[in-house]
């Protein structure tokens, strides 16, 4: 049995009934969600899961009553390099920077995208003018978008911009307005979606409307519609992971171009999305008044439109 590092986590699992018969690496990628399958299985292979003080293989199928443990090591954090990559800047002071975020560019490092993010971008704009709150992997983000979402974002420059903002956040008091194109016609011109959203059971990569997630509502207004889609604006009064792509697909109109949540082919070749966040609205953290940006539409999205509106 590995003894467990200083710098390493233990987690125990007593397997009942309904989990017996399930393969062990399939079952504590489903338990310990940070960690991917794959990884676990290097865990599992490099003698860091036991059953009975007694490593067992990623097949290993668990019995009732079985005492599964993991010893899980603290990840070792890389070097997040500044790089010079230009930014679409929409406004800029001392206590916050809003960018149009391009389609395709990930907002913070993470296992996979350690360049060429959005962080990587401000840290060589703004050098060390960045809020510190969410660590190395995360200097001055206080919110995201998807990687293939365009549109408006802030990113704090300092501690004290930082803990405004996300207060405001918190008590859903900023404008978030996004434009989205659908499948499917919205027969009302305006509604409201309230739907809590947490993980998917059986997959705890995927967001999905869940009793025991988290309260999520999501304001929409029909702007036109077509043959087979419909442009909208959806306004979030809260901010939940893929919220709007999880609430649109739960009333029948998941986001064109959505191959996740959506149909699995993408009918215009998008290659993610339709998804543009357009409008954001905060109490400047240094002034106090209100200010509010917008993104203009990106150009995919405007010859989105107009091929609907020629057909």
């Amino acid at each position: 049995m590995p003894v467990p590092e200083s710098g390493s986590r233990t987690e125990t699992f007593c397997i009942d009934e309904a989990d017996a018969g399930t393969r062990a690496d399939k079952y504590l990628s489903l338990l310990i969600p940070d960690c991917s399958r794959s990884y676990i299985q290097k865990m599992i292979s490099d003698g860091r899961v036991t059953v009975g003080e007694k490593a067992v293989k990623a097949s290993y199928k668990l019995r009732e009553d079985d005492l599964l443990v993991i010893d899980i090591p603290d990840p070792v954090l890389p070097d997040i390099e500044p790089e010079n990559i230009a930014l679409d800047i929409l406004y800029e002071d001392d206590d916050v920077l809003v960018v149009n975020k391009p389609r395709g560019m990930v907002v913070h490092p993470a296992p996979g995208h350690y360049s060429g993010t959005l962080v990587n971008a401000v840290m060589y704009h703004c050098r060390d003018n960045l809020s510190s709150i969410n660590g190395v992997m995360r200097p001055g983000i206080v919110h995201r978008i998807d990687k293939d979402t365009t549109g408006v974002l802030v990113v704090c420059k300092n501690d004290s911009a930082h803990r405004n903002i996300a207060d405001q956040l918190s008590v859903h008091s900023i404008t978030r307005k996004y434009r989205a194109i659908v499948y499917n016609i919205l027969k009302d011109d305006e509604g409201t979606i309230d739907a809590p959203i947490g993980r998917l059971a059986n997959d705890r990569k995927l967001m999905g409307i869940n009793p025991a997630g988290r309260n999520a509502v999501t304001h929409y207004r029909v702007l036109e519609r077509f043959g087979k889609y419909t442009y909208v604006e959806c306004q979030l009064e809260t901010g939940r992971t893929h919220q709007i792509r999880v609430h649109m697909k739960y009333i029948g109109n998941p986001l064109v171009g959505d191959t996740v949540y959506g149909p699995s082919k993408d009918p215009f070749g998008l290659g993610g999305q339709a998804l543009h966040a357009m409008v954001l609205g905060f109490i400047h953290p240094g002034t106090g008044e209100y200010v509010e940006f917008c993104a203009p539409i990106p150009e995919y999205f405007e010859k989105l439109l107009k091929k609907l509106r020629e057909e």
